[in-house]
């Protein structure tokens, strides 16, 4: 019995809690700016592009091109908006004011997701899949800033990230969609 109690001790008591593996981007909830659930396998077969939004940053106007390119390729492409308050406190809006934000001065007709957190302690866990290896089975990275963007292929493997200086319209993201 104390034999028992001493592997105990050493084993399983001095075992760290792992986070768990996140297999599948189309198994993460999260809900859309009115809090409606958004499904994520609803979008299977098309590319997805998550970016981290700010209504009060200097890369704020990138919504023009994000609804340029969303109208070009919504045929293979859904973008979707992540608000996020953790960069210079650049959305301090409410979910209300952000959606009425987008809508008004940039006609965004693609998702916008309720506010989250993209990096930290309480990072979203789409921002687990998009920035962990262990998940996405491609790279780690960190979320620089607002706009940072990150493209997901049609079977829900991540194809890359783009820092917020690259442009939405860029070669860099449109070569993966043509």
């Amino acid at each position: 019995m104390n034999t028992l109690k001493a592997f105990l001790a050493t084993f399983c008591i001095k075992a760290k809690p792992t986070k768990m593996k996140i297999d599948s981007i189309y198994d993460i909830k999260i809900n859309a700016i009115n809090s409606k659930p958004i499904n994520l396998l609803h979008f299977k077969d098309k590319h997805i592009l998550f970016v981290n939004v700010a209504s009060k940053c200097g890369f704020t106007p990138q919504y023009k091109d994000l609804q340029t390119l969303y109208n070009k390729y919504k045929d293979q492409l859904e973008i979707i908006g992540v608000p996020c308050n953790q960069f210079g406190n650049q959305e301090p809006n409410s979910e209300e004011e952000i959606k009425s934000f987008c809508e008004t001065n940039y006609g965004v007709s693609f998702l916008i997701t309720e506010k989250i957190k993209v990096k930290g302690k309480n990072k979203h866990p789409l921002y687990g899949w998009l920035t962990k290896v262990i998940n996405n089975g491609v790279n780690s990275s960190s979320v620089k800033w607002n706009f940072q963007k990150y493209l997901v292929g049609p079977n829900g493997d991540l194809i890359d990230y783009f820092l917020p200086t690259i442009n939405p319209l860029s070669s860099k993201i449109t070569k993966h969609l043509k």
